[in-house]
């Protein structure tokens, strides 16, 4: 079925309408991603999403906590927040692969409502940056050993070489992380293989390690400082799904492949994370007599090390640049173009204006720049410290309303929603579990209610989200979730097979046609409208009427 053309509502070519038509379909950003673009096989989406994690930061995040607490300790912080990284990211990307939408469209219908979801989405914009200036401060350490360059020079190539690969969406990526992924492995794999088979010597000495600030047995207060700084990654899964909504429909054909995909490149993300975290440490206190406490956190110094025990001294360098300039790339790619959908996504539901895709990148970038210029490598681990309580309480909140108030209570919709005028503005639900939670943990970590409970900040974030999400969703009997629980079209939202349905229907703003799940009926002229001409309707005259049973 189309919906027929309306002339009060045609739309010029080159009007603002048109331009944000046509970028948002290069990979369906701010949208649902229909059957029709989802050829990928699962094994495809599922390497393009973890070659998104390449990244170097877990070595200086594991360096850092090992070097401060000890190997033991920080072993069992890297462990524990593994495990509540994976718990909490299984539903959500889930949920990404099954409905085809990124976690910013989850989060609205899963306890934050329509506007309320923007609180998440600078949360998760501000992930992108930080971990895009601290890849791009790893790469500029590697451009002035191998080049010679200045910090500050290379701080300004390493964000500027992402742009070009940027502006292109999952096609692009997609080949970039496919033909990349197996020369990153090789490169860090490698030396650690060599090392520990050339001197076994040196597993003993790092399990010894006791650290600055310990004494070589593990204790509650290290472990939990030390998954404090590992839990600021938790909102990785957001970048995860960006790549997993692409997967194919779920069938009985398909289904074992489907699973093992949606488990490795989702919650499974934090299996290589916790064993690259875990080889930071490693490497740290091999080469710590060599070059100091301060240096031993850098990967380029760590991977120059490793380097230097197994071939020829001209090819140390070069190798090692050559692994920091991969992971950087196919991880701040990722960064740049997850944070600039994140930004846009807010800044169209705030303003109903759509001002493209690329000024936000830019945006996204110059944060970046800022963050590295002011040398936060530096205090990297107090920047991710901090961090991780806004992440935590976010992430475990929209986890506990999909397990818990959707599974177990049924007051939270099964089928996640995300158009606007389905939704009310606010679900108190997700924003007071959430603000409760990390405003409370932000409070603990700066010592705010003593330096005893400093140390369990991420626990009070975790445990807070995790109890207030139901209790607030019995309070209000879920009543806040759906504004209509109607769309006005007679197609069901899903197949038999319970995928999103692949009817299409002709958008009567911007007459492209669009799948039945990213549309929704027009008020005013009896026919369809997608997701975006609904959120760039400054009026609202498209919009349903609430329903009263839903209010």
């Amino acid at each position: 079925m189309s919906a027929t053309q309306s002339p009060q509502t045609a739309v010029e070519p080159n009007s603002p309408t048109s331009q944000a038509t046509k970028e948002t379909l290069e990979d369906y950003t701010l949208r649902f991603a229909p059957r029709s673009y989802r050829r990928w096989t699962p094994m495809i989406v599922a390497t393009t999403a973890l070659g998104g994690i390449a990244y170097m930061a877990d070595f200086s995040i594991g360096a850092g906590i090992g070097l401060a607490h000890g190997t033991g300790n920080a072993l069992v912080a890297i462990a524990v927040a593994a495990v509540v990284i994976f718990v909490t990211g299984f539903p959500l990307a889930f949920y990404g692969a099954r409905y085809n939408i990124d976690l910013d469209l989850i989060t609205r219908g899963s306890g934050f409502g329509y506007y309320g979801s923007v609180l998440t989405s600078v949360i998760f914009a501000s992930f992108t940056f930080i971990f895009f200036a601290l890849e791009g401060s790893i790469m500029a350490q590697g451009l002035k050993l191998g080049l010679g360059l200045p910090l500050w020079l290379g701080y300004a190539v390493s964000t500027l070489m992402v742009i070009p690969l940027v502006i292109y969406g999952m096609k692009a990526l997609s080949k970039l992380q496919v033909w990349t992924t197996p020369v990153w492995l090789l490169l860090m794999v490698a030396p650690l293989v060599y090392l520990i088979s050339d001197d076994p010597g040196t597993v003993d000495r790092f399990l010894a390690y006791a650290g600055t600030d310990g004494d070589g047995g593990v204790n509650t207060a290290s472990v939990l400082l030390g998954a404090g700084v590992c839990l600021s990654l938790i909102a990785q899964i957001g970048e995860q799904i960006d790549y997993l909504r692409f997967m194919p429909p779920k069938t009985e054909a398909n289904k074992r492949s489907w699973w093992t995909a949606v488990v490795m490149a989702g919650p499974g993300w934090v299996v290589l994370g916790a064993l690259k975290q875990a080889i930071g440490v490693f490497l740290a206190v091999y080469i710590l007599a060599k070059v100091g406490p301060d240096s031993a956190t850098e990967p380029i110094q760590q991977f120059r090390g490793a380097f230097d025990t197994m071939m020829p001294s001209w090819m140390v360098i070069p190798l090692a640049v050559a692994l920091v300039v991969i992971s950087q790339i196919k991880i701040n790619v990722t960064n740049a173009y997850s944070g600039s959908l994140a930004w846009t996504n807010s800044f169209t539901r705030v303003t109903r204006t759509y001002p493209g895709r690329m000024v936000f990148v830019l945006v996204n970038l110059g944060f970046a720049l800022v963050l590295m210029e002011a040398d936060m490598f530096s205090f990297l681990n107090s920047i991710l410290g901090f961090y991780s309580n806004c992440a935590i309480a976010w992430v475990v909140t929209v986890a506990t309303d999909i397990g818990v108030n959707k599974y177990l209570l049924k007051l939270s919709p099964l089928v996640p929603e995300f158009r606007r005028g389905m939704l009310h503005a606010v679900n108190p639900v997700g924003v007071v579990a959430f603000v409760a939670a990390s405003g409370l943990s932000i409070a603990m970590y700066f010592h705010a209610l003593g330096d005893t409970l400093q140390p369990y900040s991420p626990v009070a974030a975790a445990a807070i989200a995790f109890v207030l999400t139901p209790v607030m969703a019995i309070v209000t009997k879920g009543k806040y979730y759906l504004r209509r629980t109607d769309d006005g079209i007679d197609e069901p939202l899903l197949d038999a097979e319970g995928n999103p349905s692949a009817t299409t229907y002709d958008c009567h703003v911007c007459h492209q046609p669009y799948e039945r799940p990213d549309l929704a009926a027009c008020q005013t002229h009896g026919s369809v409208i997608c997701s975006l001409c609904l959120s760039t309707d400054k009026i609202g005259d498209h919009m349903l009427p609430a329903q009263p049973s839903t209010v």
